[in-house]
C-alpha cells in the first residue's frame, strides 16, 4: 500500500505562482511514475504533469512552459505552477503507479486562481 499526502493548494492572483508537494508513504519504493491530474468543476479529471523514476517528464499542452515538476527522491514529487491562469483553477489529486501497474491517488488539493 501507498500512501500519498498533498500539500501546497491555495488561492492565488492571475500571474502568481504555487508549489504543491507530494509525499509517498508506505511501499513508496516500488512506485515508478508519479504525477498530478486535475479535475475543474464539470470537467474531466486531466493529466497535467508526469515523472518517471528515471526522471523523464511528460506535460499537457496547456502548461507545457509554465509548471515544472521534480521529484526529489522515491517518494517526493512536486509542481512549481508559475503564470497561473484563471483556467488552471481545478483540485490537483497527486498520484503514483506502481511497478505492477496499481495507481493510488491522493485527498487532492485545490488551487483557486482568481483575482
Amino acid at each position: 500500500q501507498v500512501r500519498l499526502v498533498e500539500s501546497g493548494g491555495g488561492l492565488v492572483q492571475p500571474g502568481g505562482s504555487l508549489r504543491l508537494s507530494c509525499a509517498a508513504s508506505g511501499s513508496f519504493l516500488s512506485i515508478n511514475t508519479m504525477g498530478w491530474y486535475r479535475q475543474a468543476p464539470g470537467k474531466e479529471r486531466e493529466l497535467v504533469a508526469s515523472i518517471t523514476r528515471s526522471g523523464g517528464t511528460n506535460y499537457a499542452d496547456s502548461v507545457k512552459g509554465r509548471f515544472t515538476i521534480s521529484r526529489d527522491a522515491a517518494r517526493l514529487v512536486s509542481l512549481q505552477m508559475n503564470s497561473l491562469k484563471p483556467e488552471d483553477t481545478a483540485v490537483y489529486y497527486c498520484f503514483a503507479d506502481n511497478t505492477y501497474g496499481r495507481r493510488y491517488w491522493g485527498q487532492g488539493t485545490p488551487v483557486t486562481v482568481s483575482s
